[in-house]
Parts: structure tokens; C-alpha cells; sequence
């Protein structure tokens, strides 16, 4: 770094799509309080990276299907404190927002975002603070609503995975499920085998059992 930009925010960008972090990294360039660190592809190498240069403030693309957010986030926020992740997402989507938040994201934004926008929050997450544009605000007023001292049963699920699990207590097979949560086949895979991981299942009968006896199910 040269003594012009000692003071400067160093950012980190990270993310799936070469042509973004590009276009990305030319905007941040331009903008004398910031320092583009570098920029790799979201998943472990973005862990690895983080760890050794240490930036102020992650810029995180999510562009799905791509590694799920809390495998990035979770080690970055244990092993770096001091770096605050920024979200940006190609897809609105309110489980995915929730998972970054519990898993210590500092913000989240569109990707539709103003650029204006996006180097504001990067400096708010770089002071400490949380920020998220409109597209998400109803999504946090949602859940600061839900009533309080109603215990949510698997606390360690995300929403939409409790949706699945659910399902799982009805009976319904990977396919009906697909249908009825407008996913593919696949991802409702990928939930289940995330349920079983983080429940310590075997299969969807033991799945059925607990979420049963848990009271979920109709």
C-alpha cells in the first residue's frame, strides 16, 4: 500500500462471476478511500485470502447456486473479527438473507443496488454498523415482529429448511416437495442432506420422527 492510501478502507472482493468482480473492482478503484485488496471466487479460496491479507470489509457476490453463504461467512467472521462481510446479491432471497445475518454478515444488498448505495454500506459495515437496502427491510421488520417466547423448534435451521423438514413430517416426497416449494429437485436434495448434517440424522424416516415429535407437521 503507498503512503497516499495509508488511511485507506481495504476491501476484499469476492465473488462467482469474473466479469462482476471486474466491474466491481474498477468502481472501487476510483473512489481515493478505498483499496481493492484483491478478488477471488466465492468459497474457500475467499476464506483463505481473508485470512492472510486481513481487509477491513469483504464484498461477498452471491450469484446462485453457489457455495451456501454461512460456509463462507461463518470461518471469515471466527478467524477475522475485524472484517466486516458486505453482501450483494443477484437473487432476493429472504432464507439466504436471514442465514448471512445469523452468521455474522455486516449487510446485504441487491445487486440492482446504486453504487452510491454500495460504497455508503461499505463504510457503515467498516464502522461497525448493519445496513441492508429496501429490498430487504421488509424481511427484517418480518422477523423482528415474529412474537416473542414462541420457541422456534431446530433453532439451528434456517427458515427454509424447517419449511423442508416439515414437509419431511408430512410424508411428502423430494419431488412433491420441489413442486410445492417452486425448487428444483436438486436443491431440496442439498436442503435435506444440510438438515440431516446439522441434525445428526441418518435418513427422512429418523428426519420424520424428530420433526414430529418436535410438533411440526400437519
Amino acid at each position: 500500500m503507498n503512503s497516499a492510501r495509508a488511511d485507506s478502507v481495504t476491501v476484499l472482493i469476492a465473488g462467482d462471476r469474473p466479469v462482476y468482480r471486474s466491474s466491481l473492482r474498477i468502481l472501487l478503484d476510483d473512489v481515493d478511500a478505498l483499496e481493492v485488496v484483491g478478488d477471488v471466487c466465492t468459497g474457500p479460496d475467499a476464506v483463505t485470502v481473508v485470512q492472510r491479507l486481513r481487509p477491513d470489509v469483504v464484498l461477498l457476490h452471491v450469484n446462485p447456486p453457489s457455495v451456501p453463504l454461512v460456509e463462507v461467512i461463518t470461518p471469515i467472521t471466527q478467524r477475522c473479527p475485524d472484517t466486516a462481510v458486505l453482501i450483494v446479491s443477484i437473487a432476493d432471497d429472504r432464507e439466504a438473507f436471514l442465514a448471512a445475518m445469523r452468521a455474522g454478515a455486516r449487510g446485504y444488498l441487491s445487486r440492482g443496488a446504486p453504487s452510491e448505495d454500495l460504497l455508503l454500506a461499505i463504510g457503515i459495515v467498516r464502522s461497525g454498523g448493519l445496513v441492508f437496502d429496501s429490498s430487504t427491510s421488509g424481511w427484517v421488520t418480518d422477523h423482528l415482529a415474529q412474537p416473542v417466547g414462541v420457541a422456534k423448534p431446530f433453532p439451528e435451521l434456517t427458515d427454509r429448511e424447517l419449511e423442508v423438514l416439515e414437509l419431511v413430517a408430512d410424508g411428502l416426497g423430494t419431488a412433491a416437495m420441489a413442486k410445492q416449494l417452486g425448487l428444483s429437485v436438486k436443491t431440496v436434495r442439498n436442503y435435506l442432506s444440510r438438515i440431516f448434517a446439522k441434525l445428526h440424522l441418518v435418513d427422512r424416516a429418523e428426519a420424520a420422527v424428530r420433526a414430529r415429535q418436535a410438533g411440526l407437521g400437519h
